[in-house]
């Protein structure tokens, strides 16, 4: 595969994004089969910021940031950036510059696999940053690495144009075939939640309402007379 190669995307449409926006990392999650979820170290720099749309994947070098300015040249408006340094955790390849940017451009939001800097400029612009760590340390910017070619971020493939959604909790990655039918099981998981909420607050218990009891009693738990 050569590094020069720059694959054109296939977007979903907006509405399905802001309808699977509307859902919380877990729900989609659930939703997805308990698939998509990047490890746990990927958070916001900011617990309130939040981002869904597709993926700009981009494969840069490990203290390397060429290829993210390249994929900030190229995003569309809506698009979020996915980012894998190569493991590299100890440099701050996106700050208050890149993320000026980005928004110019449209873009809303990164995903980082890797450290970014100036955090407090960041929350301030209000762009939407997921990252593995923050770090005042330089990056290079004369590698070449790929755009738009399947890559692995925080232990999930992603795929260009898959949806990225990401919240307090995590970031989750949902394949683009399967937008539509992970929000009709969103839907459906959040009716099922608040119903259970609703039947808590009137006296029932997890263990019946989440059918728990024939688990216990089949693992040999009893209650004493």
């Amino acid at each position: 595969m050569k590094p020069n190669v720059i694959k054109k995307i296939e977007r979903v449409s907006q509405e399905l994004i802001e309808r699977l926006s509307q859902f919380s990392s877990a729900t989609v999650y659930e939703a997805n089969g308990q698939k998509g979820a990047m490890l746990s170290y990927i958070k916001p720099i900011d617990e309130n910021m939040k981002l869904c749309g597709p993926a700009i994947t981009v494969l840069s070098r490990a203290g390397d940031n060429l290829m993210i300015h390249k994929a900030i040249s190229i995003a569309q408006p809506g698009d979020i950036l996915v980012v894998n340094i190569s493991d590299y955790e100890e440099a701050g390849a996106w700050g208050e510059i890149a993320t000026v940017a980005a928004m110019e451009r449209g873009i809303k939001g990164l995903v980082i696999d890797g450290g970014v800097r100036d955090t407090l400029a960041i929350k301030a612009l209000g762009f939407p940053v997921f990252c593995r760590s923050i770090s005042i340390k330089a990056t290079t910017k004369k590698l070449l690495g790929f755009i738009n070619h399947p890559i692995t971020c925080a232990g999930v493939i992603v795929n260009p144009g898959d949806i990225v959604l990401g919240d307090a909790d995590g970031v989750v990655v949902i394949k683009k075939e399967d937008v539509e039918e992970v929000i009709k099981r969103a839907e459906e998981r959040e009716n099922f939640e608040r119903q259970v909420i609703e039947e808590l607050k009137h006296g029932k218990l997890t263990i019946d309402l989440l059918n728990l009891r024939q688990v216990l009693e089949r693992e040999g738990l009893t209650e004493e007379e």
